[in-house]
């Protein structure tokens, strides 16, 4: 049977307050790696993978990204929410929560390539349509990273926890009733929010990208410019 149609969703929400420290003085989603912005490869991936109706939410500061991707993708299904919210899980829910059927989430942040993110793409379609799927790297390019531990058919069997050899890459397949739960009060984080799923015993499923860096440094923007030349040159 064919796999069903996704819907997709982009938060590019956050402050990016670490970036402006290395000097960068554009919003965020427009920082560049090797040369194209963050938003562009981003949407470029979800293309990639045929997904072609997105959700992005980008805070208020960065209102100039709605027109940039506009004008570079003017023939483009996407819709703009553009608000300042407090949290990375309320950012979720402002995209998640809306259409019918799994959608694909991705932070602005989660840079990878556009061959490994079309596999992940893949593979968690094929995962129960029930089940929130994770992207999930060994390349740890993060200072306080949510480790994962899958057995051996890809289950994720912890979530958290101070050490490991997988860590989540920002990249998410999520089913329609796991996007309209109401989780517990509390709740900030997005992270929270997955680590509150995997203790509820929802069906959580891994799948491994190799090279996902989460670019919220100077040394980030570097070390994914590296891996972009890299697969350019082989």
């Amino acid at each position: 049977m064919p796999t069903p149609a996704l819907t997709g969703a982009i938060i590019a929400a956050g402050d990016g307050s670490r970036l402006r420290r290395a000097g960068w003085t554009v919003p965020k989603p427009l920082v560049p790696v090797a040369g194209v912005p963050l938003i562009e490869a981003v949407i470029r991936n979800f293309r990639a993978a045929r997904v072609t109706s997105l959700r992005i939410i980008v805070n208020e500061r960065a209102r100039d990204c709605v027109e940039w991707v506009r004008a570079r993708f003017p023939e483009a299904d996407v819709e703009f929410i553009v608000k300042t919210t407090a949290s990375s899980f309320e950012s979720f829910l402002e995209v998640a929560r809306h259409g019918t059927g799994r959608m694909l989430v991705s932070t602005v942040d989660a840079w990878c390539r556009e061959a490994d993110f079309v596999r992940f793409v893949e593979a968690a379609a094929q995962r129960p349509p029930d089940a929130t799927v994770l992207a999930v790297t060994p390349l740890v390019a993060d200072e306080s990273p949510l480790w994962v531990r899958l057995d051996a058919i890809g289950r994720v069997t912890e979530l958290g926890g101070g050490s490991g050899e997988l860590v989540t890459a920002g990249i998410y397949l999520v089913p329609e009733r796991v996007r309209r739960m109401d989780a517990p009060p509390g709740i900030g984080r997005l992270r929270e929010f997955l680590t509150w799923l995997s203790k509820s015993g929802e069906p959580l499923y891994g799948e491994v990208i190799q090279t996902v860096v989460d670019v919220d440094r100077g040394d980030d923007v570097a070390l994914a410019e590296a891996l972009a030349l890299g697969a350019r040159s082989s």
